[in-house]
């Protein structure tokens, strides 16, 4: 079932009450929250922004959602995103589908949890999603938050393929582009991402879990070697012993240190091409 959200003001710290209900950090306190619907060709894409209510406008940095949806501990981490100075917008790419927020990780025997997510994903494609980033640049262009220049992308799990496609088709905007733990990076498609990484521009950063059943290291090494053979500014990070989802707090595989080394690497990557 999917969360029922209200409308949001564009004040400080409006958006966390809302999904909190607790008390607000001085950083909470000074970042704008928003909630908007963004056109595109099949719809109206339920969109939150986050981004600091002082020194605008702000370079862009589009937050991409795992399997799972979006949702509260997504919000915490696009306002730590946004905090030193960017407008992060995250999309709900479900959004077609009619839902938000999938609800926990399902349980390894939950066929029926795993069959319904897998439902969702599959009624996305990287065509689609190439055209919901299209209404998204499109819509941030007009917002006076938002700086012009170039554009930082980052997509977990599922949108890791996002991310990096929506790079090759935008290279001259997209100057950052972020996978973490991605799944289905090199197929037989003709849109693989992984032949999609060549004709990237941006930076890339591709992060990596060591034991991920959906990204064996066997793709890891494939990527690999594709990019290595290429002129891709790209760095592709092995992540040894830690599981996939490590950066979510919500999930058994959430790991601190490591969490906390991505958001170095993410920082670092946007600081050198965001200006």
């Amino acid at each position: 079932m999917a969360t029922s959200w209200k409308k949001v003001q564009d004040t400080p710290g409006s958006l966390a009450t809302h999904l909190s209900g607790g008390a607000k950090s001085q950083r909470e306190e000074n970042m704008i929250k928003k909630q908007i619907d963004v056109p595109t060709k099949d719809g109206k894409m339920t969109t939150f922004v986050f981004h600091p209510d002082r020194g605008r406008p702000h370079p862009v940095i589009l937050f991409l959602m795992d399997a799972l949806g979006v949702r509260p501990e997504l919000f915490a981490m696009a306002q730590r995103l946004a905090a030193p100075g960017y407008h992060v917008v995250v999309p709900n790419l479900y959004y077609r589908s009619n839902v938000l927020d999938v609800g926990p990780h399902p349980a390894a025997d939950d066929r029926a949890g795993i069959a319904r997510i897998e439902g969702f994903l599959a009624a996305l494609s990287i065509a689609k999603v190439n055209d919901d980033i299209d209404a998204l640049l499109a819509f941030t262009d007009a917002q006076p938050s938002a700086a012009p220049g170039p554009v930082g992308i980052v997509g977990y799990c599922m949108s890791g393929r996002f991310a990096i496609s929506a790079a090759a088709r935008h290279p001259e905007r997209i100057a950052a582009a972020a996978s973490i733990y991605g799944t289905s990076l090199v197929t037989d498609a003709p849109d693989s991402p992984h032949l999609a990484a060549q004709r990237v521009k941006a930076e890339q950063y591709y992060c990596f879990a060591e034991i991920d059943a959906w990204t064996p290291l066997t793709m890891v090494d494939a990527l690999s070697a594709h990019l290595s053979k290429s002129d891709a500014n790209a760095e592709v990070e092995l992540y040894r012993g830690k599981e996939h989802g490590f950066t979510f707090p919500s999930r058994a595989a959430y790991d601190p240190d490591a969490t906390e080394q991505h958001w170095e690497r993410l920082f670092s990557l946007f600081q050198r091409r965001l200006k």
